[in-house]
């Protein structure tokens, strides 16, 4: 039941080539860049990402991504990663633009064994229509383009049929976590940190904060260990290393 690992590379070192992740994060709050460092200092390519946006400055899977590692992104929002977008439109990036519940619903879905599921998101688009651009050839033409889906009418309301997504690994960042590898989060860090742990056949977990078994409230446990594979303690210094995307700040009135 120790599912405690000595360290993040040691946790990454059976990632091949080619394989699917399902990273957690929402801008760079509970992004596990330990984690993203350690695949990165693998070695591997070709990889295949789901996540809600593919890093933030030169932080998360940006990392990745600048190296030419990642081939296909599932996720919801590019954002201001300008090499994200330069990769995409110059055809080097096979990209999955999905709406944002959606995106979460069918992580749950694979994390939970259910195929597919029912949705009135994206009915009469792109999303459901098909033809959504996946991989431009670099010319400003379409190589790759979206399929249509499934729709039928439950109550007189149209939906389009997802499927859900399972990956080869997963990789999130808690803040308190278990030997048993039960995890809490911390406020926006609970974003899809749960559900793309769900998603993945091996989950990895960095924690900023290890206890022993028995020190989490069963009440507080936002993910049961069942869902985690390994678990990285963080040093001192990678637990408080947190960037700010976008610092806004106001004078004090006196």
């Amino acid at each position: 039941m120790d599912k405690v690992v000595t360290s993040a590379a040691e946790a990454v070192a059976d990632v091949p080539d080619g394989a699917s992740f399902a990273v957690g994060g929402f801008g760079l709050s509970g992004v596990p860049n330990a984690l993203i460092q350690a695949v990165f200092d693998t070695g591997v390519g070709g990889l295949g990402v789901v996540s809600n946006n593919c890093g933030a400055m030169d932080s998360g899977l940006a990392v990745l991504l600048s190296a030419g590692r990642i081939a296909r992104v599932t996720g919801s929002y590019i954002g201001a990663n300008k090499e994200f977008a330069r990769q995409y439109l110059a055809g080097e990036l096979e990209v999955e633009l999905i709406p944002q519940g959606t995106l979460s619903e069918r992580l749950r879905a694979g994390g939970c064994g259910i195929p597919a599921f029912f949705t009135p998101a994206g009915v009469g688009t792109q999303v459901a229509d098909g033809g959504l651009p996946w991989r431009y050839d670099g010319t400003g033409g379409v190589s790759v383009a979206s399929p249509r889906k499934e729709t039928r009418v439950f109550d007189g309301v149209e939906y389009v049929l997802e499927r859900g997504i399972a990956t080869d690994f997963a990789l999130v960042r808690a803040a308190r976590g278990d030997r048993h590898g039960n995890l809490v989060f911390n406020k926006s860090s609970r974003n899809f940190n749960p559900l793309a742990a769900m998603a993945g056949r091996v989950t990895i977990a960095e924690v900023e904060e290890l206890v022993e078994p028995g020190e989490i409230d069963p009440d507080h446990v936002h993910l049961p260990g069942i869902f985690v594979q390994r678990v990285v303690a963080l040093t001192p210094e990678q637990a408080v290393d947190k960037k700010i995307e976008k610092r806004t700040t106001r004078e004090v009135s006196a």
